[in-house]
C-alpha cells in the first residue's frame, strides 16, 4: 500500500480510483468490511482503492479539550487500513487553514485533481468542508458536475444471534452498528473483550519499552513499561490477560514475524500502583515465566484479551504477591491454547 502524506506526493497521473473518506480510527469491523468491499469493486472495475483519512484527528483540532482518547495511532491505523487490500492512503495534514476548504475545493483538489476519483464511496451522514457544510447531497451534486459516481453504504451492524454465520451478541446491542464510540466506551470501562469484537481484533496499546522504578523485577516479576509517548486508548485500571508483540528492536529494525520471542502471553498491569502509593498511570507488561528478556529502548504493542480484575490497594507485600501470584495463573488459563 502506498502512503502519501502531502498532496505533491501522489504521483501524477494516479488513478483512476475508488475514494472513501473518514479518520478510521481503531479500523473497526464496519470500516475493515466496507474497505474489502470497495477493493474488490475497485479492482473488478480497474481501479484502485484510495482511503482518504486525517492527522492528527480534527477533533483535537476543533476541541481539544473534550476530544475522544484515540484507539489507534497513525502508524497503527496505517497497518491495519493496508491490511484490508487497499493499493493507497492519503494522510492529509489536519489544520484550521485545511478546515477552511469548501466541500467543492476540498473534493475537486483531494479527490478528482490528485485521485482521479471515478467512485465516492460514503455513509448517509458524511460530512465534509468548512463548517461540515458538505453533505450527502452536496457530495452527489459535486459528482454529478466533476464526474465521479457517489456509492451510499449503510452502517454496518452485528449479526443477530442465529444469523447465518453471525456470532452471539448481546440482544441488547443488536440494534447499534459498529463503531469507536462504541470501541471506546467498552474499554473505559475494562472490558477488552467486548472492544475485541467491536474491533475484530484484541486492542492494542503501542510505544516504547522504558525503565521504570524497577520494582517488579525485585518482587520476581520483571515488567516492561511503556513510555508516555504510547499510543491506543488506555483501558480502565486493572490487570489484563494478554500477549506482548515485539514490533521494532532498539535499532528500529522490524522484529522478524517467525522470531519465537516475537508475540509473548503476559499478564498486564494498568494503573498507578497504589499499593506503593503511585501517581503516574502506567502500562506494563509481565511475560509469563520469563525474566531475560532485555526489552528497553524496542517498539511493542500490549495486546489487551480479557480483563482479571480491577486495580486494588494491598495491605502488605505478602498480600499483593499472593495476588500476583493468582493473576499469573488466570493469565495463564485464559492463554492457553484450546
Amino acid at each position: 500500500m502506498q502512503v502519501w502524506r502531502d498532496l505533491a506526493e501522489v504521483p501524477v497521473g494516479f488513478g483512476p480510483s475508488v475514494v472513501t473518506i473518514g479518520n478510521f480510527d481503531g479500523v473497526h469491523r464496519g470500516h475493515v468490511d466496507v474497505l474489502r468491499r470497495m477493493v474488490a469493486d475497485a479492482a473488478a472495475s480497474g481501479c484502485r482503492a484510495v482511503a482518504v483519512t486525517f492527522t492528527p484527528h480534527p477533533a483535537r483540532v476543533h476541541r481539544p479539550q473534550v476530544a475522544p482518547p484515540l484507539l489507534t495511532g497513525d502508524d497503527e491505523r496505517l497497518e491495519l487500513l493496508a491490511a484490508t487490500g487497499l493499493d493507497g492512503v492519503l494522510l492529509a495534514t489536519y489544520t484550521l487553514e485545511f478546515a477552511q476548504q469548501t466541500p467543492e475545493e476540498f473534493v475537486r483538489t483531494y479527490l478528482v485533481d490528485a485521485l482521479r476519483a471515478r467512485t465516492v464511496v460514503v455513509g448517509r451522514d458524511v460530512r465534509f468542508g468548512k463548517d461540515n457544510a458538505g453533505d450527502l447531497a452536496t457530495m452527489t451534486a459535486l459528482g454529478e458536475r466533476l464526474g465521479f459516481r457517489v456509492d451510499v453504504v449503510d452502517d454496518v451492524r452485528p449479526p443477530a444471534a442465529g444469523d447465518a454465520g453471525g456470532e452471539e451478541d448481546p440482544a441488547a446491542h443488536r440494534w447499534r452498528r459498529w463503531s469507536s464510540t462504541w470501541a471506546r466506551e467498552l474499554l473505559a470501562a475494562g472490558d477488552v473483550a467486548g472492544a475485541a469484537r467491536v474491533l475484530g481484533r484484541p486492542h492494542r496499546v503501542r510505544g516504547i519499552v522504558v525503565r521504570g522504578d524497577a520494582r517488579g523485577r525485585t518482587l520476581g516479576y520483571p515488567t516492561a513499561n511503556l513510555g508516555p509517548d504510547a499510543t491506543g486508548m488506555v483501558p480502565a485500571d486493572g490487570v489484563y490477560a494478554g500477549r506482548l508483540v515485539r514490533l521494532r528492536d532498539v535499532h528500529g529494525r522490524p522484529v522478524p514475524q517467525d522470531d519465537p520471542d516475537r508475540r509473548l502471553p503476559a499478564a498486564i498491569s494498568v494503573g498507578t500502583n497504589p499499593t506503593f502509593h503511585g501517581h503516574e498511570r502506567r502500562v506494563e507488561a509481565y511475560v509469563l515465566d520469563r525474566d531475560d528478556l532485555e526489552l528497553y529502548g524496542e517498539e511493542v504493542a500490549v495486546e489487551l484479551v480479557a480483563r482479571l480484575r480491577g486495580m486494588e490497594r494491598f495491605a502488605s507485600v505478602d498480600e499483593l504477591l499472593t495476588t500476583m501470584a493468582d493473576d499469573v495463573r488466570r493469565a495463564r488459563e485464559v492463554l492457553a491454547p484450546v
